[in-house]
């Protein structure tokens, strides 16, 4: 069973309303953005799904921008909402209750970051709730991609995290709506495991794409290097 929170080290993550627990994919993908942001100019940032508000709270410890944190479902967005009251960042974030179809802002964003619904035609649960947060049923990766182009600003970053085997379908649909990839990263478990999940930044701007790797365990006893050094300003003992 999975815990009820998740500390790190300057927030916590309340999550027994959400149907998507943190997770060490999550966390990586998290860090990953917040590192990639260092290097440009970033004042509105929007988190697709925000889940737990696990993502926003991330990139918040690492920015300074603003933050908007939409989610569809109502106890998810509730724990979001309380898991950014309770913390230090709460002043740079605003969670909202909508679908992001429905969601209106006047502004665009320079960065949009999501870890959507990926699992389609994949086996479902009975669980309505953990449908909506792990399929594509509620919000197909098209319309994602559609959503975050209206969204984004033209010199903006648009960051998803995916199944590794969704990543050639996701990146050409995100062409059809606009976007290049300017870099991948393929994760694996272990250097003895299979790419399991893609993190994915892209862009308006044409860009040559960057293309590496990041093992998340040297050993099964071990994070490597690459991921200790993403992690270590969140996870408590690294």
């Amino acid at each position: 069973m999975s815990n009820n929170y998740f500390q790190f080290k300057q927030f916590t993550i309340q999550q027994d309303k959400c149907a998507m627990k943190v997770c060490t994919d999550a966390c990586l993908f998290g860090a990953w953005v917040a590192q990639e942001l260092q290097q440009h100019t970033c004042f509105d940032i929007l988190d697709i799904g925000t889940g737990t508000g696990l993502l926003s709270l991330m990139l918040a410890q690492k920015t300074s921008a603003a933050i908007d944190a939409v989610e569809i479902d109502q106890e998810a967005y509730e724990q979001a909402a309380a898991n950014v009251q309770l913390s230090q960042f709460c002043k740079y974030i605003k969670v909202f209750h909508s679908s992001i179809t429905n969601f209106n802002p006047d502004y665009k964003y320079d960065c949009i970051i999501s870890n959507p619904p990926f699992f389609e035609a994949d086996l479902k649960s009975t669980q309505q709730n953990k449908n909506d947060a792990k399929h594509d049923t509620s919000l197909t990766l098209a319309a994602l991609c559609a959503r975050a182009r209206e969204l984004l600003k033209d010199d903006g970053y648009f960051a998803v995290l995916l199944p590794h085997h969704r990543t050639d379908y996701f990146v050409t649909e995100s062409l059809q709506h606009g976007f290049y990839c300017s870099k991948k990263i393929s994760v694996k478990q272990t250097p003895n495991h299979n790419y399991f999940r893609s993190m994915l930044l892209l862009s308006p701007q044409k860009t040559g794409a960057e293309e590496k790797e990041i093992i998340i365990k040297d050993t099964p006893e071990n994070y490597s290097n690459a991921f200790t050094q993403l992690l270590k300003d969140y996870y408590l003992y690294l």
